[in-house]
């Protein structure tokens, strides 16, 4: 692992792209970097692992986006982490997830899951089907501050709450039912039928990171298909338009 590593936040964190003066800039899937073994197949939207991109190494606190599709039986073995705050969103399938805070559970769709890694935290993720593959993104972000005490929470968001409009699933302070996050950023969620639009208003001095996780649309006139990414920054609201049933992601950053 090189020591610029995602478990490395005090290295990454100077290395975020802020993008200052671009309002819309997108990432597209198919440029992502990639991982694969016999049971995973990852994407990455920001360097990870042994995939290094100078010019993608998070952006503002949103340090890793992994869409990653875990084959029958297979998953992630025990393993640590400390310093992050990281996100699970189950898009198709079911993953089983254990850690050393003696928290075991299964994440399905319409599910998400926020563990804070802070001091240090031990965890595992495997398929919990023997017979179908799993579908899922796994974020990291940075923390306020390193040495939290490690946290868990999980919590179902049927998808009918997101039809049409955005929800916000994980926020400071536990606004709105949302799950805690210890940083000044939420993550928000739509699921769009074709013809559908949601719009967002984001505040002065604030940034976006809108990912499609599944389906196509267009954002601000701007046509992104699944994987797709797109750094949003003095652009005061957003319209997204889909032209597909489609799966959405919105980060509000500082």
């Amino acid at each position: 692992m090189r020591d610029w590593s995602p478990e490395r936040p005090e290295t990454a964190r100077w290395r975020l792209a802020s993008k200052v003066g671009v309002m819309i800039t997108i990432r597209k899937g198919e440029e992502r970097g990639r991982t694969e073994a016999d049971w995973l197949d990852s994407r990455h939207t920001f360097s990870f692992g042994e995939y290094y991109d100078p010019q993608h190494m998070g952006f503002r606190a949103l340090r890793v986006i992994n869409d990653d599709r875990v084959a029958p039986g297979g998953g992630f073995g025990t393993h640590p982490h400390r310093d992050m705050e990281i996100i699970t969103v189950v898009l198709d399938g079911a993953l089983e997830h254990k850690d050393s805070l003696g928290n075991g559970s299964v994440i399905r769709p319409g599910d998400v899951q926020r563990m804070t890694a802070g001091a240090g935290i031990r965890h595992s993720e495997f398929n919990h089907s023997e017979e179908d593959p799993v579908h899922l993104l796994q974020i990291w972000i940075l923390p306020e501050r390193n040495g939290l005490q490690p946290g868990y929470e999980q919590k179902s968001f049927m998808r009918d709450e997101t039809g049409g409009r955005w929800r916000v699933v994980v926020a400071p302070h536990s606004k709105d039912g949302a799950l805690t996050i210890h940083q000044d950023a939420s993550l928000a969620v739509a699921s769009l039928s074709p013809g559908e639009q949601a719009t967002y208003s984001l505040k002065p001095g604030r940034y976006a990171w809108v990912q499609v996780a599944t389906g196509g649309v267009t954002l601000n006139g701007h046509a992104l298909q699944a994987g797709d990414g797109a750094a949003v920054s003095e652009e005061p609201r957003l319209t997204v338009k889909a032209t597909e049933p489609s799966e959405l992601l919105l980060f509000d950053l500082a």
